[in-house]
C-alpha cells in the first residue's frame, strides 16, 4: 500500500482529485487529496491574505502526520507549496510526481516563471478570479466541466507572488514528471531543457528520474482520472522512462 499526497493546481480544492483518489483507493492504496487554505471550502471569508508560505504549511504538516514514504503528487502551481514541503522535509517523500508542470529554483514565483499567464492582471482585491472557460483541447468532459465552474474558487494572489524557499534538499528525491500531450509539454520538450545545459535543468536525466506522457490536457485529473492513477501507481513502484530512454 502507498500513501498518495495529492495537491491541487490554480483554483481547485481537493475535491478535483476525487475520481483518482477513488481509483487509487478501489488498488488498494491511500489517497488524501488536499485542499490548501483561501481556496474551496477553506476560502474563508477573506482569502487575500493567504500566500505560499502557507500553503507550503498546510503540505509540510500533512507529511509530518503522514510519515515516511509518501508519494508526493503536485499539478500546475501546487508543484510550489508541495516542492517547499518536500525540501523541508524530504525524509518524509518518497517520490515527487509533476502533474504537468516544472519546477521553481529557489526565489522564484509563479508569475516570475511564467508571466505569459497574465495572472496579475486580473487580479481584484487581493484574488484572482476564476477563468470562465476551459478551452476544449484539454478535453475536459461537459459533466466535469459543470462540476469545475460550480467548486473552483478564486487563487489568493500572495500565493502567485511570494517566492518559493527551498534549500535543495528535495533534488535528492527520486521524481516522476508527467506530461499532458495536448498542452505542449513533452519527453522531447524535457530533452531541449536539458540540452540547454543550464544547471536547473540537470536534474532531468539523473538516476531515479522517470517520465510518462498522457494523450490529453493540462487537467488530467479531471479529463482522464483512470490514466493519471494507472500512471501514478507506475511512478510510485518506479515506473516511467528515463530521460534519454527509447
Amino acid at each position: 500500500m502507498t500513501t498518495f499526497l495529492l495537491v491541487p493546481g490554480l483554483f481547485m480544492g481537493g475535491w478535483a482529485w476525487d475520481a483518482v483518489a477513488a481509483e487509487l483507493t478501489a488498488r488498494g492504496h491511500r489517497a488524501l487529496p488536499v485542499t490548501l487554505p483561501g481556496t474551496a471550502e477553506r476560502a474563508g471569508k477573506d482569502p487575500s491574505g493567504v500566500g505560499l508560505g502557507e500553503h507550503t504549511e498546510a503540505v509540510a504538516a500533512l507529511l509530518g502526520a503522514e510519515g515516511p514514504g509518501v508519494v508526493l503528487v503536485a499539478h500546475s502551481y501546487g508543484i510550489f507549496p508541495a516542492l517547499a514541503a518536500a525540501d523541508r522535509c524530504p525524509g518524509q517523500v518518497a517520490r515527487v510526481v509533476f502533474v504537468d508542470t516544472g519546477f521553481p529554483e529557489s526565489g522564484e514565483s509563479l508569475v516570475a516563471q511564467m508571466p505569459q499567464l497574465g495572472l496579475l492582471e486580473r487580479a481584484l482585491d487581493g484574488v484572482v478570479p476564476v477563468p470562465e472557460e476551459i478551452p476544449a483541447v484539454h478535453a475536459v468532459p461537459p459533466t466535469e466541466l459543470e462540476r469545475y465552474h460550480r467548486l473552483a474558487t478564486p487563487q489568493p494572489v500572495r500565493t502567485l507572488t511570494e517566492p518559493v524557499e527551498l534549500t535543495g534538499a528535495w533534488r535528492e528525491l527520486p521524481t516522476t514528471g508527467v506530461f499532458c500531450l495536448a498542452n505542449g509539454l513533452s519527453i522531447e520538450f524535457a530533452r531541449t531543457l536539458h540540452g540547454t545545459g543550464l544547471p536547473r535543468f540537470a536534474k532531468l536525466a539523473e538516476p531515479g528520474v522517470t517520465f510518462f506522457e498522457l494523450a490529453t490536457g493540462h487537467y488530467p485529473m479531471l479529463s482522464a482520472p483512470v490514466e493519471l492513477a494507472d500512471v501514478l501507481t507506475s511512478a510510485a513502484a518506479g515506473g516511467g522512462v528515463g530521460l534519454y530512454e527509447e
